[in-house]
């Protein structure tokens, strides 16, 4: 589970606005678009150009700039290279995206006392922010995916320069957590495949937990399961400790048993000892229908990349199916 990551590096420059504007686009091949759009669309680490008259001197996104899928240290070391006219550079405050499942006030109010910061909007932050200090922006989307203002639901200003700031949260974010959160589901889940495809099975199921944020594997390996009297047969089990209910984890891995109607591996989702059956997750009349409707929304929720990944697996999976046929 990702709890923590970095935002964009946010770099104005100054100076004449149309003579940067077009050094930018020759340079780096990217075209000016909303501003909001481009932090919506960045990733870590990612930089987003601002570019502003040389009087300006606050550190207000204008409404567009240019997103450069590189470093900081990178684009910049380009534009000097170049010998841009810029006449002056500014950073904005460094970006920490922290993800919260709920209660983000009481989130937003153990930051601010711990890092002695003041809870605001991220806007705010950024604004009132200096190239010292570090904006702590609270969201409940999963960190995998891009982030937009619109998905910060607070901010903390601190004062403080950001790797102070970032190696303390390291240390104690999972502390904040459990102190939102003091109730936790631990689930074991059990994966068995009759054609022993077990390499490809895991592989789908950790991307699916790593991209969907489910939860923290706190412990894997194989053991055996009895499906009837004097049977014995080998199972991959782990621990997860997740915030999503149990059904709602055995709704979703129900999605990976099944491609259309061949049977890809058995999942099963327990409880301490008890194991959640698949007519407790709805009203369905088969486990067929079942499947389908969880593979629907995994499709859905998957990172366009994991969901590739997933249906390259998978085809060769039906493939050897096929084949064995």
């Amino acid at each position: 589970m990702r709890l923590m990551r970095f935002g964009p590096s946010i770099v104005f420059l100054r100076g004449n606005v149309d003579v940067l504007k077009e050094g930018v686009r020759e340079l780096f091949g990217v075209e000016e678009i909303p501003t909001e759009e481009a932090i919506r669309e960045s990733s870590e680490f990612e930089t987003i150009l601002l570019v502003t008259p040389p009087e300006e001197t606050r550190t207000i996104p204008p409404e567009t700039g240019f997103l450069i899928r590189r470093g900081a240290k990178v684009v910049l070391s380009e534009i000097v290279n170049s010998k841009l006219p810029v006449e002056r550079v500014e950073i904005e405050s460094t970006i920490i995206l922290l993800r919260v499942p709920e209660k983000v006030d009481e989130a937003l109010k153990l930051l601010a006392e711990k890092f002695n910061g003041e809870v605001m909007s991220q806007l705010d932050a950024l604004n009132l922010g200096e190239a010292c200090d570090t904006v702590i922006s609270v969201t409940r989307k999963k960190l995998s995916s891009p982030i937009g203002p619109e998905d910060v639901e607070g901010a903390v200003l601190v004062r403080r320069d950001f790797l102070s700031v970032y190696r303390e949260l390291l240390i104690d974010t999972p502390m904040l957590l459990f102190k939102l959160l003091p109730e936790w589901n631990e689930v074991t889940i059990k994966l068995y495949d009759a054609n022993r495809r077990y390499e490809e099975n895991i592989e789908r199921l950790l991307l699916v937990i790593e991209d969907l944020d489910l939860g923290f594997i706190v412990g894997e390996g194989w053991d055996w399961d009895y499906p009837r009297p004097f049977m014995r047969v080998p199972v991959y089990r782990l621990k997860l400790l997740t915030w999503e209910k149990p059904e709602r984890v055995k709704f979703l891995f129900k999605g990976l048993e099944y491609r259309g109607y061949t049977r890809l591996c058995d999942i099963d989702v327990f409880v301490g000892k008890k194991k959640i059956d698949w007519v407790e997750l709805g009203k369905f009349k088969s486990k067929f229908e079942l499947a389908e409707k969880a593979r629907e929304e995994l499709e859905k929720l998957l990172s366009e990349d994991v969901r590739k990944k997933l249906h390259e697996i998978e085809e060769r999976l039906l493939r050897d199916t096929n084949d064995e046929s």
